[in-house]
C-alpha cells in the first residue's frame, strides 16, 4: 500500500511539474530579476494561482476555448496535443506561473517565447454562415477569447472551491488583464462585469459553436491519457470543471452534471476533496508554497520589497 501512495504521490508531481524529484528548473529561476514583477504577494491573482482551484479551472477553460472553431482549429492543426498532452499542459503552466510570479523580464520573455511559438499556428475554418475565415493564434481577437476563456474559468472555480480574494473578483479580472495586454490583447476586461459582457458578446454573435470536431476534443479532456492512478480522481475533477460551467455552454458541449436516477451527485464537494488530497500528495500542509512563489518571494526580499513577508 505505501508503495502505491508514493507512486501515485510521484505521478501528481509529475503532472503538475514534470519531475517528481524536483521542481522545474525554470520555477527556480523565477529568483533571479532586478524588480518586483507585474504581481506581488497580497495581490488577487497570487491568491487564485497560488492555490488549488486552478486544476479545475484549467480544465473548464479547455472546454469553453473549445468552444470557438479557430482556436479549435488551431490546437488540432498545429499541435501534438494527442500525443503528448502533459508538455502543452507543462508549457501552459511555465507561463501562467512567470507571469504571475516572475520579473517583468521574465514574464515578458516567457510571453515572446510563446508568440513565437504561436507564429505558424494560422489557418481558415468555415464560419457558422458557410463562409470562410482565417485565423492566427497572434490574432487579437483570438487571443482575447482565450484570454476571457482563462480568467472566466479560474475566477469560476475559485468562486466555488477557494478562499477570499483580497480586494473582490474585479480585482483578479483587472491584474490578469496585464496577461491579456502581454499576449496581445487590446482590451482585456478590468471588472467582472465587463468579461461577463464580452462572454456574452462572442454568445450572442454566433460565432461560437459545437460540431463533430468539439465532441472529439471534449472526449479526449474527458478521457484525459493520465497514469491509471490518476484517473479516478481526474474523473471527479472533469466533473467539478462541468458543474462550473453555466447550463448554455454545458448544453452546447454535450455536458451534464453528473447524477444517480433523479438526484445530482455531490460533484461539488467531491472535487474539493479531490483538491485536497492533490493538495496533500504535492507537499501542503496548511497553505501550500509551491517552488514558484517560493522564488518569487526571493527575489523580493533580495530587493527589499514590503510585501515579500505576506502571507
Amino acid at each position: 500500500m505505501r508503495n502505491v501512495l508514493r507512486s501515485w504521490q510521484d505521478e501528481v508531481k509529475k503532472t503538475f511539474s514534470g519531475n517528481a524529484d524536483a521542481p522545474p528548473e525554470w520555477s527556480l529561476r523565477l529568483a533571479e530579476g532586478d524588480d518586483a514583477g507585474y504581481h506581488l504577494p497580497g495581490s488577487a491573482v497570487w491568491a487564485v494561482h497560488g492555490s488549488m482551484t486552478p486544476i479545475v479551472g484549467g480544465i473548464r477553460t479547455l472546454l469553453m476555448q473549445s468552444l470557438h472553431p479557430g482556436a479549435l482549429a488551431g490546437v488540432h492543426e498545429h499541435s501534438n496535443f494527442r500525443e503528448d498532452p502533459l508538455r502543452r499542459l507543462a508549457n501552459t503552466i511555465r507561463w501562467i506561473f512567470t507571469v504571475t510570479y516572475g520579473s517583468t523580464a521574465a514574464a515578458e520573455e516567457a510571453t515572446r517565447r510563446v508568440r513565437h511559438l504561436h507564429k505558424p499556428v494560422q489557418g481558415s475554418y468555415q464560419d457558422n454562415d458557410g463562409g470562410q475565415r482565417t485565423y492566427s493564434a497572434n490574432d487579437p481577437a483570438l487571443a482575447g477569447w482565450i484570454h476571457l476563456a482563462f480568467t472566466d474559468g479560474f475566477l469560476a472555480a475559485h468562486k466555488i472551491w477557494g478562499g477570499p480574494i483580497p480586494d473582490g473578483d474585479d480585482a483578479y479580472v483587472r491584474e490578469w488583464a496585464q496577461a491579456g495586454r502581454l499576449m496581445g490583447v487590446e482590451n482585456p476586461p478590468t471588472t467582472e462585469a465587463e468579461m461577463r459582457s464580452q462572454l456574452e458578446g462572442w454568445y450572442a454573435q454566433g460565432q461560437l459553436r459545437a460540431d463533430g470536431r468539439v465532441k472529439e476534443t471534449v472526449e479526449f479532456i474527458r478521457k484525459a491519457p493520465l497514469h491509471p492512478l490518476l484517473r479516478p480522481g481526474y474523473r471527479i475533477l472533469f466533473a467539478g470543471a462541468v458543474y462550473s460551467l453555466e447550463p448554455r455552454y454545458r448544453e452546447m458541449l454535450g455536458l451534464s452534471v453528473p447524477r444517480l436516477g433523479p438526484f445530482p451527485l455531490p460533484v461539488r464537494l467531491a472535487t474539493k476533496v479531490v483538491l485536497g488530497v492533490v493538495h496533500l500528495a504535492l507537499g501542503g500542509i496548511g497553505r501550500r508554497m509551491g517552488p514558484s512563489e517560493i522564488a518569487a518571494r526571493q527575489r523580493l526580499k533580495r530587493l527589499g520589497e514590503p510585501s515579500a513577508n505576506l502571507a
